[in-house]
Order: C-alpha cells, then structure tokens, then sequence
C-alpha cells in the first residue's frame, strides 16, 4: 500500500508530498480564475487554464461525510477501526483523509484541522482532529 501510494508521485504532484514532509498542505490555484484545485493536476478543471500555481492551504475545513473503517490491509490494518472521511477545505477543495481523536466526537459539519502522520521516513499523510 505504501509503495502504491509512492508510485502514484509524480512531477504534478510531487509539490504536495514535499509540503506534507515539511508539514504544510499544498494545494493548487489556477492563476486565471483563481479556483483552488485538488488534486493535482496540469490543467485547472474549472477554466481548462494550464497556468497553475502552488498555494499553502490553512489546513482547516469541517466535514463534509464520514464513515469507520473496521478492517483494513498493508500498513493501516493495526489501525483499525479508524474514520475515513471527506473534508471541505476552507479554500473550497474536497479532499478523502482520516480523522484522528474520539470517534464518538466526529460529525458531519464539525470544523477540523490538518495534522501530520508520518507513514515512513519519506512519506507524510495529511489527517485531520477536531478543532
């Protein structure tokens, strides 16, 4: 799984994985319209621009949906259960993570802030906690 997630970086994305290992989430802008972007990618999905630039997001946004995961392979099986979630970015970018903290305390709507779960030594996931 991890080598998968590896294999996916790429000359578009890599600016990303490189924020994360400096703890910054790094998403893109479209200097034409000035719509944020995520995931990245060469050409922005609302203008068809290519003039693309990359902007630190304020790691903040509320939850959009959610659900626990109760069995998982490779390197996340340990960590069962755990929550999966998609969470709006305040800069209006939709993004798949995992929320850590009490589950009991995960809803949808509830502000959330980006944390730093390093994976392996080269390899850093954005999460989320509640705020």
């Amino acid at each position: 799984m991890v080598q998968k997630i590896q294999d996916t970086i790429d000359e578009e994305s890599r600016p990303f994985w490189d924020g994360l290992k400096k703890n910054e989430l790094m998403i893109q802008q479209c200097d034409d319209c000035a719509k944020h972007i995520f995931y990245p990618r060469s050409i922005c999905p609302h203008c068809f621009s290519d003039n693309i630039s990359w902007k630190q997001s304020n790691g903040r946004g509320a939850i959009y949906s959610y659900t626990t995961i109760h069995q998982a392979f490779g390197p996340f099986k340990d960590d069962v259960p755990f929550v999966a979630a998609l969470v709006d970015l305040d800069e209006g970018v939709r993004m798949l993570t995992r929320i850590v903290g009490e589950r009991e305390q995960i809803a949808i709507n509830k502000r959330v802030k980006v944390t730093f779960h390093q994976l392996k030594d080269d390899l850093v996931l954005p999460y989320f906690e509640l705020e």
